[in-house]
């Protein structure tokens, strides 16, 4: 075991745990954090989609040891407590979840990109959310949803 420290959704979280044990078990089983979902476990499918330090990576091969006194972003600390993330607004609008498996990782690789693009074009999401899949195959509704919180955002400055 190892001590380990996080700052998780703001809050500092001291742990000890085997240095090699992957981000997602931590957050869900550590944490009980359990908005970030295991999907194929290689990074293959982005359903397990955090911020580390602002940036998107996933959880399910990240090591604890990489984040081990860093700021980690989980889905549940994307909003305040009783407000919603414009993209998680913009998600209603455009009634973008089917099954809904997806749509945390979904989510925190669009808010990575709005923070770093905010009025990204049509190629700079597809480029962005590119390793992301919908089994569901909502793509044109997350694309719009992506537009949707850009322009909400810009508007709110």
């Amino acid at each position: 075991m190892t001590a380990v420290s996080l700052t998780v959704n703001g809050e500092r979280r001291d742990l000890d745990v085997a240095s090699d044990t992957p981000l997602l078990w931590v957050l869900r089983d550590n944490l009980g954090l359990t908005g970030t979902k295991y999907g194929c476990g290689i990074a293959q499918c982005g359903v397990c989609t955090v911020h580390l330090d602002g940036q998107p990576i996933r959880a399910c091969t990240t090591p604890v040891s990489q984040a081990d006194g860093r700021e980690v972003t989980t889905i549940e600390g994307l909003a305040g407590e009783r407000t919603r993330h414009p993209l998680q607004e913009a998600w209603i609008a455009e009634n973008v979840p089917q099954c809904g498996f997806c749509q945390a990782g979904q989510l925190m690789s669009a808010a990575a990109l709005l923070a770093r693009n905010p009025a990204p074009s049509d190629a700079d999401i597809d480029a962005a959310m590119n390793g992301n899949l919908c089994r569901c195959g909502t793509y044109q509704r997350i694309r719009r949803a992506i537009h949707r919180a850009a322009d909400q955002l810009e508007e709110t400055g």
